[in-house]
């Protein structure tokens, strides 16, 4: 049986003072529609990231979790702003204007998602919730292929370990991943059987927009590393990251407008972004991905330092990968 992890793997803090945007407790990561407005979902409301700009969403603050980017929608969680005379907590939500307003889906009063993912053009709508409602029976993955009008249980067979994240493929509203301390799991019948992809713990899992390759975060030799791997089979690529002290990649998003733009959420100092430079080198044998290769990004320079360098801090780190 799996085991859910109730805190966030994605606790933590970021002051950026020159822009008056905090981010604490980061539940979430995704670009727009458009691709020119990353969104970054925290305790204190949403936060944009626009032409090298910070700024703050319009409306309340409210707490978001399990927050979910498609190309027509966004669903959430959460907890409401103080004051704003909502019922807490959210159960499920969502926006047809970029988070300016909220459609409430149901569950109000009764849960707050986590762990949630949406399909980018399916809109299928994926949860893990730790505990009965009025319309799930029991604790465990659930999904949705209505906006919450029904929901389905499936058996989620084969996957082991604590959990870490859900991912949906964009178009196939039947394939899903989950990534768990145990390793990475990938579904294609709804969740009722899931085939081991990846051992050990394993962190953000991430569908290419695509649809032809799976991502996820792990440790490998002592040091941090994005795993992509082809759904269908085929060799896994390792793409190293810049010094992220001693946490993992919490999210990861990739620009639809600009496929080779990725952004990730992690604990290191400033943001940083890196250009089509590869180093290759070969996986070591300590690894445990079978038949990986390896890509190591050179020339990562900062773009936005920080002012102000909190413990625990929590950043936004574009990266480019080639096809």
């Amino acid at each position: 049986m799996i085991k859910v992890l109730v805190a966030s793997i994605a606790l933590c803090f970021a002051a950026l003072a020159h822009a008056q945007v905090t981010l604490v407790h980061v539940h979430g990561l995704s670009y727009s529609a458009d691709g020119k407005r990353l969104m970054i979902p925290s305790h204190f409301g949403l936060a944009i990231y626009e032409n090298g700009k910070w700024s703050k969403a319009p409306g309340p603050e409210h707490d978001y979790m399990g927050f979910s980017g498609t190309a027509r929608h966004i669903y959430s969680s959460g907890h409401p702003a103080a004051g704003s005379g909502l019922v807490n907590p959210f159960g499920l939500l969502r926006s047809r204007d970029g988070g300016k307003t909220w459609d409430k889906l149901g569950l109000e009063g009764e849960s707050d998602f986590h762990f949630m993912s949406a399909g980018w053009n399916s809109n299928a709508v994926y949860v893990w919730n730790t505990e009965p409602n009025s319309r799930m029976r029991a604790a465990g993955l659930h999904y949705t292929l209505d906006d919450g009008s029904a929901w389905k249980r499936p058996s989620a067979n084969g996957v082991s370990g604590d959990l870490r994240a859900l991912a949906v493929h964009p178009d196939h509203a039947a394939t899903l991943a989950v990534a768990t301390s145990q390793g990475l799991f990938v579904s294609s019948d709804h969740g009722e059987r899931f085939d081991r992809r990846a051992d050990g713990p394993a962190f953000a899992p991430f569908f290419d927009l695509d649809g032809k390759h799976v991502w996820h975060a792990r440790f490998a030799a002592g040091k941090h590393v994005l795993v992509r791997m082809p759904i269908g089979g085929g060799q896994p690529v390792q793409v190293a990251l810049p010094r992220i002290q001693d946490d993992a990649v919490g999210f990861l998003a990739q620009n639809p407008v600009a496929p080779k733009e990725y952004a990730i959420e992690t604990p290191c100092i400033g943001i940083w972004v890196t250009p089509l430079t590869v180093c290759g080198s070969s996986m070591p044998a300590s690894s445990r991905m079978v038949g990986a290769t390896s890509m190591t990004w050179c020339h990562w320079w900062r773009v936005s330092p920080l002012p102000e360098i909190f413990a625990g801090q929590c950043t936004i780190v574009p990266l480019r990968v080639p096809p």
